[in-house]
């Protein structure tokens, strides 16, 4: 799983409240037996027309925010199914961290464990941020995991929090094998206790 340290990019603003996961990724793109092309279903009905062209009201097809790294998110991001699918998605499309006010927890979790930054502000904080980040010249940010800072492009930061657990595993590009696997010492030594206090397991 890549780490995530310092990363700069376009912040896309979709402020909208409850988009669920099949929003995110319909239903149709969850057939194929492996990840590949999901990319392609990120935000389907919204990013293309019937036609099959990209549609260009949406915001990740505008010019200032296509390739965005970021997304700030409305109240509730991710409600809905549980597919892990949304969240391979958006990674797909290099989006590295959602900043909103609040997520679905199963879509929250699926973040996590792939690497996709979750940051949780005020929905005051959360409003202006995406005011400024859906004018162009101000849409670019910087996000500082190690100092918990948002970098504004005029210089401001804001700050967040974030459990020290989900920290530490985004850092390193740990999944939850790999957290596991920090601690495969104590995993042995536990085992060669609990084996010499119970022999009849041999």
């Amino acid at each position: 799983m890549q780490p995530f340290t310092t990363v700069s990019g376009t912040a896309a603003p979709m402020l909208a409240a409850n988009i669920d996961t099949d929003v995110i990724m319909p239903k149709q793109f969850l057939k194929g037996i492996d990840r590949n092309g999901l990319d392609r279903g990120l935000f389907f009905d919204l990013r293309f027309l019937v036609s099959g062209e990209p549609n260009p009201e949406f915001i990740l097809n505008q010019p200032p925010w296509q390739g965005a790294r970021f997304m700030v998110t409305g109240p509730n991001f991710g409600c809905g199914s549980s597919r892990e699918h949304a969240v391979w998605g958006l990674k797909q499309m290099g989006i590295r961290a959602l900043i909103g006010s609040s997520f679905a927890g199963i879509f929250y979790d699926n973040c996590q464990r792939n690497g996709v930054l979750i940051i949780s502000l005020e929905e005051a904080q959360v409003q202006a941020l995406g005011r400024t980040v859906s004018q162009a010249q101000s849409a670019q940010i910087e996000v500082d995991l190690e100092a918990q800072e948002i970098r504004m492009h005029d210089g401001s930061v804001i700050a967040f929090q974030i459990d020290a657990l989900r920290k530490d595993a985004l850092l390193l590009g740990l999944d939850a094998i790999g957290s596991t696997l920090q601690r495969s010492a104590q995993i042995r030594e536990f085992e060669q206790r609990h084996l010499h206090a119970n022999p009849w397991l041999n």
